[in-house]
């Protein structure tokens, strides 16, 4: 055994020792301390636990093994403590408990009971049992650890986003209905009683043109949203037969009925027909609130407390009662399908049977909290444990998607090509070559071809504008040398929030009344990035009497749900696009390059989902739908989106990263901190065979204190594996947090496997 090795056992047991309890770390799937014995030998004789005090253990199964709510990695395990007997009864796996840990009353999770102890000495009794609802149900928990173990976290790390806060009011309420405190209700698989059916691929597609024979399993009446998708139908019958297949699915606009939320609203209705549950996760409330109207249109309704079946909303906006509420009656099988944001991946749904991510490359999906486990990757490891049914959907396709489709774990739903003419908007790139015959009036910011397209699009409806940066002036510099205004505080760019505002920083909030340019002296501004609300001022101006709307985060009106079909400028930052009635007669993409102009791995991906998010919500061609693309992008998001083809840009992507050993080709881990501490960090990483660790590096983080170079500025180092030894890589980085932990190193180590970002 290795001296690293020995110096981290040595100091968990210096822990276990003084707490009174033991851990239960298994190495080869045996309990480390278990003695094993030898075949023909008589069993050894059972153990009874030994008590710290005059505490009366249960009859049977007196151990309680519990996953305890602290920080430190290295105590990431088990621990074994005694179920007092005036406990028996309460004491259930899955439900939470307080216990002694470090001479405090810490919280944690009774994970299961066993009649004799790993531990030899003394147990310390547990405290009391919070409550007797199992709310860590297995399926959860085999989850969380496979999420903590592909992201190098801590299995309390994931249990906090998995499990949301007790709410002891709502809790009485179940209980007092019925919906709570029992176990869940099975139901009966199609596929039959032995478990989980494996998965099904999606079936080859139905030829086009050939007529559907309807059958017992259709939707419902009338037009189906899968119908224009290659394979699409055949996916609706293998759920509503009870099988699991897994789509990755490109979704075309549509009208009401025959858009996205009716598709996925057709896909759960299907699962429910088969008796199985759903599990949907959307990026936002907006999202949230279109799928709940087309579940309840397509004959899933609201579950209501005392009611068995229907769909619950879990999210985090809602507020502490409600999300409880959800997510009991989620445990307890009285709701059968779970709609919601990020937390609803975790969804303890009884027999499901499918799981559904939409736009997976929206940014709201990762998880800002450590592991950072992205959705997507959530659901796909979740689908694999639970045997069930998988469908990642968006108008646009990420690499990561694309990926499973070329490793043959999920088929391509997607549509013809004359579909896709049929359903989408007609789409015009103004570049600089697009534009030369306009001379000088080619640079201005709304070129005259974009404003004659919004004029007459307003006659017949409203008009979406796309900015990529909200606020007013988000960045200015010097009118007479174009130097960037930067703040003699913290050297962080200034900004203006408003006509006859005083430039501000945007990294520390310093006001720069008396901001003179360090390179000429001059005192006068220019803009060099125009926000969300100089250009509905700028617009107001170009178009008087017309409606301007501005939706944002940052807006005064925020961010805009829906608007009215009447002629209106709509002027949005991604992502805050509000759906309109009718569709929008058109839209207005500006500051293109913007959008592709820094230096990012994703640029072109992240550019073409903004844009095609936005051209979704535009009316088809043939009823006048135009989408303007404005300035001089990169060539392959421009051209994508010109020919409306996400898979073919995805596919393009996905070759190139293959080539230069980029994510999703390989997987990627991210050590940030202090350079002391990540180099003694990486010291103790393994790599896996094949593998190259690439820095340490600086890193701006304009926050941190420390001038580059210095000891204490922030550091990045990458480490880099073939995608097969994945797990090995996360394995080897968890080892050496767990070391960092017990033995207390200082500095700061940040951990991200996968991240965003890697330029």
């Amino acid at each position: 055994m290795s001296e690293q090795v020995l110096s981290e056992q040595v100091l968990s047991e210096q822990v276990v020792s003084e707490h009174g309890v033991t851990g239960v770390a298994a190495e080869d799937g045996v309990p480390q301390g278990e003695q094993l014995a030898l075949a023909g030998l008589p069993a050894p004789r059972r153990r009874r636990p030994r008590t710290a005090g005059p505490v009366v253990a249960a009859a049977t199964r007196a151990v309680a093994r519990v996953h305890v709510d602290v920080v430190p990695a290295h105590l990431d395990r088990t621990f074994e403590y005694v179920v007092p007997q005036s406990m028996d009864d309460d004491a259930r796996p899955g439900c939470r408990v307080k216990v002694r840990f470090a001479g405090r009353e810490v919280d944690g999770y009774l994970l299961e009971r066993t009649d004799e102890p790993e531990h030899d000495g003394e147990l310390a009794p547990l405290r009391r049992v919070v409550s007797p609802v199992a709310v860590l149900a297995p399926e959860v928990l085999r989850l969380a650890r496979a999420v903590a173990d592909r992201y190098a976290g801590t299995l309390g790390d994931v249990l906090r986003l998995a499990v949301p806060p007790r709410h002891a009011r709502v809790e009485a309420e179940m209980i007092a209905v019925g919906a709570a405190g029992q176990e869940p209700a099975g139901r009966a698989r199609p596929g039959g009683p032995g478990g989980p059916a494996g998965p099904d691929p999606v079936p080859d597609p139905v030829p086009t043109g050939r007529d559907h024979v309807p059958t017992g399993r259709d939707p419902a009446p009338g037009p189906s949203a899968w119908a224009a998708l290659r394979g699409g139908r055949a996916f609706l019958d293998h759920l509503a037969a009870g099988r699991s297949p897994r789509a990755v699915w490109t979704a075309l606009p549509g009208p009401p009925g025959q858009d996205w939320p009716a598709a996925v609203a057709e896909a759960v209705a299907a699962t429910t027909r088969s008796g199985r549950g759903s599990v949907v996760v959307v990026p936002d409330a907006r999202d949230l609130d279109r799928l709940a109207a087309a579940l309840t249109a397509g004959g899933v309704p609201p579950w209501a407390p005392g009611a068995d079946g229907g769909f619950v909303r879990l999210e985090a906006d809602a507020g502490p009662a409600p999300r409880y509420r959800a997510f009991l009656a989620a445990l307890t099988g009285s709701a059968q399908v779970v709609v919601g944001t990020r937390a609803a991946a975790w969804a303890p749904v009884a027999d499901l049977g499918l799981v559904v991510c939409w736009d997976d490359a929206d940014d709201l999906h990762s998880e800002p909290r450590s592991p950072y486990p992205h959705v997507r990757e959530v659901l796909v490891a979740r689908a694999e444990q639970a045997g069930c049914a998988a469908l990642l959907g968006g108008h646009t396709r990420t690499t990561e998607a694309q990926q499973l489709v070329d490793l043959t774990w999920a088929r391509p739903l997607q549509p013809e090509r004359s579909v896709v003419r049929e359903r989408t908007a007609r789409v015009r790139a103004l570049t600089s070559v697009e534009l030369a015959r306009e001379g000088a009036a080619a640079a201005a910011r709304l070129p005259a071809p974009a404003w004659r397209t919004a004029r007459d699009a307003l006659a017949s409806g409203p008009v979406l504008v796309q900015v990529p940066r909200a606020g007013y002036l988000p960045v200015v510099a010097c009118a007479r040398c174009r130097a960037v205004a930067r703040c003699r505080a913290c050297s962080g760019p200034l900004a203006l929030g408003a006509a006859d505002a005083v430039p501000q920083c945007t990294w520390c909030g310093t006001l720069a009344g008396a901001w003179r340019c360090t390179e000429c002296g001059s005192t006068a501004l220019r803009s060099v990035r125009v926000g969300s609300d100089r250009t509905a001022e700028e617009l107001g101006r170009a178009f008087p009497g017309v409606p301007v709307r501005v939706s944002g985060a940052g807006s005064a009106t925020g961010v805009l749900a829906r608007v009215e079909s009447r002629p209106a400028l709509v002027v949005a930052t991604p992502g805050a696009e509000p759906v309109a009635e009718g569709g929008y007669a058109a839209a207005l993409l500006l500051d293109a390059a913007v959008s592709t102009a820094r230096a990012s791995l994703r640029v072109g991906e992240e550019a073409l989902h903004r844009w095609m998010t936005a051209a979704a919500l535009v009316r088809p061609a043939s009823a006048g739908g135009t989408v303007v693309l404005v300035g001089d992008a990169a060539p392959a998001p421009t051209q994508a989106l010109v020919r409306w083809d996400p898979v073919g840009f995805a596919e393009r992507e996905l070759a190139e990263r293959r080539s230069l050993d980029l994510p999703p080709a390989v997987r990627v881990a991210a050590v940030t901190g202090t350079r002391d501490a990540v180099t003694a960090f990486l010291a103790r990483v393994r790599v896996p065979a094949g593998g190259t660790v690439l820095g340490p590096v600086a890193v701006d983080a304009p926050e941190t204190a420390g001038a580059p170079g210095s000891l204490d500025s922030p550091v990045r180092a990458l480490v880099r594996v073939p995608l097969a030894a994945g797990g090995e890589l996360a394995a080897t980085l968890a080892a050496s947090a767990s070391v960092r932990s017990a033995r207390r190193e200082g500095g700061t180590v940040r951990v991200q496997v996968d991240p965003k970002e890697m330029l």
